[in-house]
């Protein structure tokens, strides 16, 4: 009897490294974080809208102010699980990181939108919390979401196109480069 079949196939690694629970706990990890993302985008266009849209300024001033709760936080945290449980998938699965030109796209995609919501959402929100806090306690007569209506716009987008070629698998692989060879 070959050492093999003792094994549980739940345990055994994969052809290409990640054991099948491990694999499928990363998927699970990985779908659900970049869920969680993608909600926190729809809650913030939601929230801008409904700041835009207030009747009074004191639901204006309560809308700014949760923008800041949504938009820092909680979608750093989302971003960061999905680039890392992407990270594992990748490096413990066929897929690679940048063996396909569509992992290799959500790679640069979910880098380029972390950095964009550390970058220049959490100031624009921080700003625009304050401008809640400064019409909530009197201090200033108009306030609004400035230009905060554009994060949630491009990152639905982005996101939505992430998920697309994750489930669609376009491209193929990238291009292996042959070895350099002197004679």
């Amino acid at each position: 009897m070959s050492t093999q079949t003792l094994v549980p196939s739940a345990t055994r690694p994969a052809r290409n490294g990640l054991p099948r629970r491990a694999r499928r706990a990363a998927l699970v990890v990985h779908i659900v974080a970049a869920g969680i993302w993608l909600g926190l985008e729809v809650a913030l266009g939601a929230l801008v809208l409904a700041a835009l849209l207030a009747d009074s300024p004191t639901s204006e001033a309560a809308f700014l102010q949760a923008i800041e709760v949504v938009a820092v936080g909680p979608m750093i945290a989302a971003g960061a699980l999905t680039l890392a449980s992407g990270v594992v998938l990748g490096l413990g699965t066929k897929w690679g990181l940048v063996r396909y030109r569509w992992v290799a796209v959500k790679l640069v995609l979910n880098v380029v939108l972390l950095v964009l919501v550390l970058l220049a959402l959490r100031p624009g929100a921080e700003e625009v919390a304050q401008a809640g806090r400064d019409l909530a306690a009197g201090r200033v007569e108009e306030a609004g979401p400035g230009e905060l209506y554009m994060p949630p716009i491009v990152s639905l987008i982005a996101l939505s196109f992430v998920t697309t070629i994750s489930v669609t698998k376009p491209w193929g692989r990238l291009r292996r480069t042959e070895p350099v060879t002197t004679s």
